[in-house]
C-alpha cells in the first residue's frame, strides 16, 4: 500500500491545535496522558470537539469505558493491559479498539480483547526493537490489521512500504 494511501495514528499527551492542524483526514489521533491518574473529561472533549471540526478520529488510550461514555470514535488498548472487560460493553456500530503488541503472546491477548487493529512495535526504535524481518514473521501470526509502531521518520518511511501493514503510528514522525 502507498504511503499517501496509509492510515496515519498520532500519539499525542497534551492537546495542541498547531499539531493537529498539520493533520490530513487519514490520521487518527491518540490521547494518552499516563502522567496523570485523573481523566480530564473537559479537555478529553475539547480535543474530541476540535477533531470532529477537523474531520479528524480521535480516540482515547487505555480507558475503553469512557471513550464510550464521551462517545468517541474509538479507544485503544496498550500491550500492557490485558483486561477483557469492555467485551460486555455496548458499542456503537462505528466504535473502533485499537490494540498494541510485541510479542507473539500479546498478539493473542489483542485478539481476545477483539481488537480490530494490532499496532506492532517496536519497527525502528531501539526499545523492543523488532526489525523488518521479525516484523513480519509476527504479523503473519494474525488475521488481524496490522500497524508498525515506533520509531518511524521521513527517513525510513519508505521502508513501511516492504511490511504488510495498513498504516503506521508514532509521536515524533506528526511533530
Amino acid at each position: 500500500m502507498h504511503i499517501n494511501m496509509m492510515r496515519k495514528y498520532y500519539f499525542i499527551n497534551k492537546f495542541e491545535t498547531n499539531n493537529i492542524d498539520k493533520q490530513d483526514k487519514q490520521t487518527i489521533i491518540i490521547y494518552r496522558n499516563y502522567s496523570s491518574k485523573i481523566q480530564d473529561n473537559e479537555l478529553i472533549l475539547k480535543i474530541k470537539n476540535y477533531c470532529k471540526k477537523k474531520r479528524i478520529k480521535f480516540c482515547l488510550s487505555n480507558n475503553i469505558k469512557l471513550a464510550i461514555k464521551l462517545d468517541l470514535d474509538g479507544a485503544y488498548i496498550p500491550s500492557f493491559n490485558k483486561n477483557t472487560n469492555h467485551l460486555s460493553f455496548s458499542l456503537k456500530k462505528n466504535f473502533f479498539i485499537i490494540g498494541s503488541a510485541h510479542n507473539y503472546k500479546e498478539i493473542k491477548i489483542k485478539e481476545k480483547q477483539e481488537t480490530s487493529i494490532i499496532f506492532l512495535s517496536s519497527i525502528f526504535k531501539k526499545k523492543n526493537f523488532l526489525g523488518i524481518n521479525r516484523f513480519k514473521l509476527l504479523s503473519k501470526f494474525t488475521d488481524k490489521k496490522i500497524v508498525a509502531l515506533g520509531g518511524v521518520s521521513k527517513n525510513n518511511l519508505k521502508k513501511i512500504n516492504l511490511l504488510n501493514c495498513v498504516g503506521f503510528a508514532g509521536i515524533s514522525y506528526f511533530e
